[in-house]
């Protein structure tokens, strides 16, 4: 872990009824707890206009990417699992080394930052990847990580983490779709991502993520888990606190700017990561390595429908979430412990529908 400045400025607290929220938030989440609509929260945090309206913990048990913590009391200061929220801030870190020119456009061919592997290319039809098809997890390689459970040693992620070069086992996959058509969740192309960023920065991931974000926001520690072969677990290993989350949220929904308006991440990238290349189901949609959504909220007035704003989402296993609405000027960052369960979508997805959108007026 690496301790720096001790806590990001915290967003200025108010009241929800100054943000445009009624009165009764706070009292919503807890009747939804009571209610038992949603369980096993840890923390949700609501910012709005770059101040904080609600902010929760709770006690509850914990691990660190399977390593049992036991029961913690959660405050703000609690590191906590980012699980795969890691994918969409890997998103964010490619955008600052391609302007930095430590990594390829995403029109390039892919095995050009892979010289090494450079033999894969012509086989198979994988020299029609680009690093747009890694960006948009639309290679159309054969990868299963939905399918099977973690615990399978079957599950590709998995089968790339137990592989002796993780990288070669990504890259050598069959191309089993045209490259660019199809969404495939895939925790291989966050490895390649970060891999580009590294030997570019000629840095470890983590060290370069503090240099050019997590450090200029003013965020406190925060961990990369590491595995086996000491590569960083790029797609899942990020531990941070909910505020310093939300804090890269607010920095996205300025455009890419720090509170003190230094430009962070380019506004062109925060828009191309934002914008959808490929259909996920029938609701989401995937950018650059972001989720992205309409969701509703409101009350039909007559004829009027409910309202449909558009969401940027980076979504973690057990139920970690990060919601930003830049039509609310909106920021909700949740995180929870139901790993494993089917279920586990459900609370946070209840806390922002039911609690946090049903509040505002």
């Amino acid at each position: 872990m690496q301790a720096h400045r001790a806590f990001a400025a915290p967003q200025e607290s108010i009241a929800p009824g100054e943000a445009g929220f009624h009165p009764d938030l706070e009292s919503r989440l807890d009747k939804a707890i009571a209610d038992k609509r949603v369980w096993n929260l840890h923390g949700v945090l609501v910012v709005r206009n770059g101040r904080r309206v609600l902010e929760r913990y709770f006690e509850a048990e914990d691990n660190a990417r399977g390593r049992p913590l036991g029961k913690v009391s959660f405050r703000a200061e609690t590191l906590h699992d980012m699980r795969s929220i890691s994918k969409g801030i890997i998103g964010l870190l490619y955008g600052i080394a391609l302007e930095q020119g430590k990594v390829a456009a995403p029109e390039a061919p892919l095995f050009n930052s892979f010289p090494e592997y450079s033999a894969l290319a012509p086989q198979d039809g994988r020299e029609r990847l680009t690093v747009h098809h890694v960006l948009s997890m639309s290679m159309g390689t054969d990868w299963d990580e939905t399918s099977v459970p973690y615990s399978d040693p079957s599950n590709s992620e998995i089968a790339m983490d137990m592989a002796s070069d993780r990288y070669r086992y990504v890259l050598e996959r069959h191309v089993v779709a045209q490259p660019g058509l199809r969404f495939s969740y895939c925790g291989g192309a966050t490895a390649l991502l970060a891999r580009m960023i590294e030997k570019g920065a000629g840095k470890p991931l983590h060290a370069f993520a503090r240099e050019v974000l997590f450090d200029p926001l003013g965020l406190g520690p925060t961990e990369w888990l590491t595995g086996r072969h000491g590569e960083p677990i790029a797609a899942s290993g990020l531990r941070m606190t909910p505020r310093d989350l939300i804090e890269i949220g607010t920095m996205m929904l300025r455009g890419g700017t720090a509170a003190d308006g230094r430009r962070l991440v380019p506004s062109q990238w925060i828009e191309r990561c934002t914008t959808a290349v490929v259909s996920v189901d029938e609701v989401r949609r995937f950018g650059y390595h972001w989720f992205l959504a309409d969701m509703t909220f409101g009350k039909p007035l007559g004829w009027a429908p409910r309202h449909l704003e558009r969401t940027w989402m980076a979504l973690g296993e057990g139920g970690q979430r990060l919601y930003l609405m830049p039509g609310l000027d909106l920021a909700v960052a949740i995180t929870a412990g139901n790993y494993g369960a089917d279920d586990q979508w459900v609370p946070p997805t209840r806390v922002l529908r039911e609690v946090v959108l049903e509040s505002v007026l």
